[in-house]
């Protein structure tokens, strides 16, 4: 175009905005692409930041289960303690109330036997009423006694209220 080979003004014309055509064309693609870059380095920021709260929240899901396994760790210990301790203070009980036991603790979530503390049944909470507390007085030492609200086993020590 610029050495003057084309004579013909129609073609140089045409030419001419096609070129002009092309450049807005190359100018709005650069543009364009300058807003494809920022959102990319928006992106990015807001990855990293993202990255930084999952690399957080790994530690601390970490730590947690490190506590957590800690706990069950002290846990399974107290109930080894607590089942060796239970052996002998169950040995010579009859097998007649160690089944009743058994039968209650499994039926009351965990609490087959409930002492009676003040009058009242320390696994239902419940007050016990004075006929009810005579019967239990008149009753031998060794028998069992239940509760009548909860079912559950009993047991009579001095601060009973008998």
């Amino acid at each position: 175009m610029d050495q003057g080979l084309i004579t013909n003004p129609k073609d140089l014309e045409r030419m001419q905005h096609e070129l002009e055509s092309l450049e807005r064309r190359i100018s709005s693609l650069e543009d364009d692409e300058l807003e494809v870059m920022e959102k990319i380095e928006e992106a990015q920021k807001e990855l990293s930041q993202y990255e930084a709260m999952v690399a957080e929240t790994d530690e601390r899901l970490t730590a947690l289960a490190v506590a957590r396994d800690e706990k069950v760790a002290a846990i399974d210990e107290q109930l080894q303690d607590l089942a060796a301790r239970r052996g002998p203070a169950g040995e010579g009980l009859p097998d007649d109330l160690v089944a009743l036991y058994q039968r209650l603790r499994e039926q009351k979530g965990g609490v087959g036997a409930a002492a009676l503390r003040a009058r009242t049944c320390t696994g239902c909470q419940l007050t016990l009423d004075s006929v009810e507390l005579s019967r239990i007085k008149a009753l031998p030492e060794d028998e069992v006694v239940r509760c009548e609200e909860c079912n559950r086993i009993l047991v009579r020590t001095s601060e009973s209220g008998l």
